[in-house]
């Protein structure tokens, strides 16, 4: 059994001690952390490359979109254009249609045309004769005289103007 506080002490054992931490803090050879090679290597890629990388890689995406957005809106402006074109086209084919239209309107539309598929397609003539029809308005013949304004119908419905029927 042990009992604590019987120990004997060794007056040596702290000489020895003292002399174990003396020999191994004086080494064969001195090393100097940080330096060399090695130690570069083992660091990796230092912070102001990464910055001025991040800092490339952000002026290289700028541009990038710069130049997707100059592409965009040429793009836009070519459809814009052609789209242009293509109404200016439309627009000038139209106008010759009107005007061919019109030509053809103007032909089909004549009267010595229009007389002459009467006469030989249809066998009909004109009129050697004119009829002439009166329509007297009783309603006029009891309507005291014009007023002082005087209208025009009025006083063409009193003096019994004659219609043409042909």
């Amino acid at each position: 059994m042990r009992y604590q506080g019987s120990e004997a002490y060794s007056v040596r054992a702290a000489e020895r001690a003292w002399e174990r931490t003396s020999q191994q803090s004086r080494s064969s050879f001195e090393v100097v952390s940080g330096g060399g090679l090695d130690a570069r290597v083992r660091q990796g890629v230092s912070h102001e490359f990464l910055a001025r990388f991040r800092a490339v890689l952000l002026v290289a995406a700028f541009f990038l979109a710069l130049n997707i957005v100059r592409v965009a809106i040429s793009a836009a402006t070519v459809s814009v254009l052609q789209a242009n074109a293509d109404l200016t086209t439309q627009i000038s084919e139209a106008e010759t249609l009107s005007s061919n239209l019109r030509i053809e309107r103007s032909v089909l539309s004549s009267n010595a045309r229009i007389s002459r598929i009467a006469t030989q397609n249809y066998g009909m003539v004109l009129p050697s004769e004119r009829v002439s029809v009166v329509f007297d308005d009783p309603a006029a013949e009891e309507a005291p005289a014009a007023d002082a304004h005087g209208d025009a119908a009025q006083s063409g419905q009193q003096t019994g103007e004659q219609a043409n029927v042909g």
